[in-house]
């Protein structure tokens, strides 16, 4: 062998290449050892700059171009290469022509037995004049300014081609190069892996420094153990699990934010090193030990070899992350649960305001029409009111109505200090043995598509489960008038009312916040609607609504004055009542100033509000009372009409009776020894 070492890419592997392989081309001068070897060892590089180098086990003692005579061809514009005799004795098999400011390839004639080839560092535009070259096996262009591949179908012995830094946009017309070992196509343009899946031998392919922004299209490489894509735009990686033999990949300084968009390299077998610095995800603080858990095989991860302990504290690391996962699983399963819910209880109550809306328009109709109208048509427009029955409602809302199930129509929610209700339902669960400690932390109650009637029944029961419960919210309750707020006179305490536009009309009347100060001044409210009460609102408030509170407290009896007011309160009014007799220099100031606060207090109980069911219960009960009292006053008058009968029939007969009675008594005494032994006769007879 000659002695001596020629780095051909040395001068410019440092800075643009960077897989880490030792190439070493041997050959020998020798006829019956005119044979190529290849042999590819694995290095560390010793500066984070190198990437691939070549190293041949021969060189020139000096720059080959300098024996190289380039002379004008009578082909336009391409020069045609001269080497003496002795140089080709010298070296022949190999012809090195870099930074001799080509611009194209010089025709070479009489060089068929060449076979490494190198061009780098010059400004030739497209491959051509080397098709002759068919023993070719190392071709070098790095640094010039090709645009295309091409030129290069009869190269078939070709095994490196180094095509880095220059203008390639396409990776194509490769077809014929099935014996190609190393591929360099660094620091160009390639915006696409395509065209290589041919390449069945291929060991080291460079894409580092392109335009590409995923992976893909690698299947059929399957000799491939080398993949660099530093510098990139890849977003998502796909098909590297396919390449079996793959040990080494290089994915520094792309776009990849996730482990999904590389999840398939979990599945590759063959892989041990890889590199992700300089990515999103190499900032996560989840990134290694999700890598090291999902990729076991790996020996060294972003240049640096893994030990045991990252091993271990990536597995109890990942352990954590699982349980977190499957408790975010869990909870998103609650939240969406909680959505549908919801949706559903809408949905079955826009179906209950549609059909009450259709029954009030069905009854006025009804009040309107004539006598004389056709009884089928009223009852039909009746029954329309009712969807489930005749199906004349809008089938979406029937069809989801039908859909729910008893658990489905209802929601209970105990978030934090808030209990959240949702649908009439919800309102059951007043009735639950709430544990001390969430009873009390619960300040704010929340209705939503619920019957404000059907809430104030239940008013009660919360004062006593939710004693502190300061701050309520009313969303679609049907809050239609002033009177509803008189209901809630009889809870504990309210510090904050919050009563939503949707679904509740009261809210567009002008005054309605001053009523509900008026009525529920004994709270001392702070809040409504998120707006801070003020004490200009407060006098608003008792100059609107105090002269209709004294009003409707003086027209009331006193005995149904009494039963309005609760025990709390009726010895308050007794004592009123008592006051009123006294003479006015008897009673103190300070009475009098009670006697005030306890006359406006009392002018405002009288402001109470009947649920319309409990108004049809006391419908029914006074109907009960005045039939029965109708009864028993028909049975009186009966009955003193027959005793006036008797009366009358008595009077009639009472001469004749007491001319008889004394006639008889005359009789009885007339012998009067006979009849005192009959009278003792008789007492004997008694004892």
């Amino acid at each position: 062998m000659i002695p001596g070492k020629y780095r051909s890419v040395s001068g410019r592997a440092t800075n643009n290449v960077n897989c880490g392989l030792h190439l070493v081309i041997q050959t020998s001068s020798l006829p019956e050892k005119n044979k190529v070897e290849f042999k590819l060892h694995k290095e560390t590089p010793s500066f984070p700059g190198r990437l691939l180098q070549h190293d041949l086990e021969r060189n020139y003692s000096s720059r080959q171009g300098d024996h190289i005579n380039l002379v004008s061809s009578s082909m336009p514009s391409f020069p045609i290469l001269q080497r003496s005799s002795e140089e080709k004795i010298l070296y022949s098999d190999r012809l090195t022509l870099e930074r001799q400011k080509l611009t194209v390839c010089p025709i070479i004639d009489g060089e068929e037995h060449l076979r490494l080839l190198n061009f780098q560092h010059n400004f030739i535009t497209r491959i051509q004049n080397i098709s002759n070259l068919q023993r070719l096996i190392f071709l070098d262009l790095y640094d010039n300014q090709i645009e295309e591949i091409s030129g290069l179908s009869t190269l078939r012995s070709l095994r490196v081609l180094l095509l880095g830094k220059n203008r390639i946009k396409k990776i194509s017309n490769l077809e014929n190069l099935k014996s190609l070992d190393v591929l360099d196509l660094h620091g160009n343009q390639i915006s696409k892996i395509e065209n290589v899946s041919h390449l069945c031998d291929l060991r080291v392919l460079n894409l580092a420094r392109n335009l590409l922004s995923h992976v893909d299209n690698l299947n059929g490489l399957d000799s491939l153990t080398e993949l660099n894509l530093r510098h990139n735009q890849i977003t998502f990686v796909r098909d590297v699990d396919n390449l079996p033999c793959l040990q080494r990949l290089f994915l520094s300084f792309n776009n990849i934010s996730t482990f999904e968009s590389v999840c398939c390299l979990a599945d590759s077998t063959s892989l041990s090193d890889i590199t992700f610095d300089g990515n999103p995800i190499a900032q996560e603080s989840w990134y290694k030990h999700t890598i090291l858990q999902n990729m076991m095989q790996l020996r060294q991860l972003d240049m640096k070899r893994i030990t045991e302990e990252e091993r271990r504290m990536a597995s109890v690391i990942a352990k954590k992350e699982e349980e977190k996962k499957r408790e975010s699983q869990k909870q998103s399963l609650l939240k969406e649960k909680k959505r549908l819910t919801i949706n559903n209880v809408a949905r079955k109550w826009d179906l209950q305001q549609h059909r009450v809306t259709s029954i009030a328009a069905n009854q006025d109709r009804k009040d309107s029409d004539s006598p004389s109208q056709d009884p089928g048509q009223v009852d039909g427009s009746t029954i329309s009111a009712f969807p489930e029955e005749t199906g004349s409602l809008d089938s979406a809302l029937g069809n989801a109505l039908q859909g729910l199930s008893v658990t489905d129509t209802h929601l209970v929610e105990v978030d934090g200090d808030t209990l959240s209700l949702y649908g009439s339902g919800a309102l059951e669960s007043l009735d639950r043995n709430w544990s001390v400690q969430t009873a009390g932390m619960v300040t704010t109650v929340s209705f939503t598509f619920i019957e404000f009637d059907e809430i104030v029944q239940v008013l009660p029961k919360l004062k006593i489960k939710f004693p502190n419960s300061l701050h309520l919210k009313f969303k679609e309750t049907n809050l239609v008038m002033l009177q509803q707020f008189n209901a809630l006179a009889q809870l504990r305490r309210i510090d904050q009312l919050t009563i939503d536009p949707q679904g509740n009309p009261v809210v567009s009347f002008t005054l309605w916040k001053y009523y509900v100060l008026f009525r529920l001044s004994h709270f001392s409210m702070q809040k409504i609607n998120g707006t801070e009460v003020t004490q200009n609102d407060m006098i608003m408030a008792e100059r609107l609504f105090g002269i209709l509170a004294h009003v409707a407290s003086s027209e009331l009896p006193q005995y149904r004055l009494i039963s309005i007011l609760g025990d709390a309160r009726k010895k308050q009014f007794r004592y009123l009542l008592e006051t009123k007799g006294k003479k006015p220099g008897i009673v103190s100031e300070e009475n009098n100033d009670s006697k005030r606060l306890v006359g406006e207090n009392t002018n405002r109980a009288t402001l109470n509000y009947t649920t319309r069911d409990f108004y049809n219960e006391k419908l029914e009960e006074i109907k009960e009372k005045k039939k029965f009292c109708k009864m028993y006053i028909e049975d009186l008058v009966k009955e003193a009409t027959e005793i006036n009968m008797k009366n009358e029939a008595l009077q009639k007969l009472w001469p004749q009776m007491f001319i008889e009675l004394v006639r008889d008594a005359v009789i009885e005494i007339r012998n009067k020894s006979s009849y005192m032994k009959l009278c003792l006769q008789q007492i004997t007879d008694q004892k």
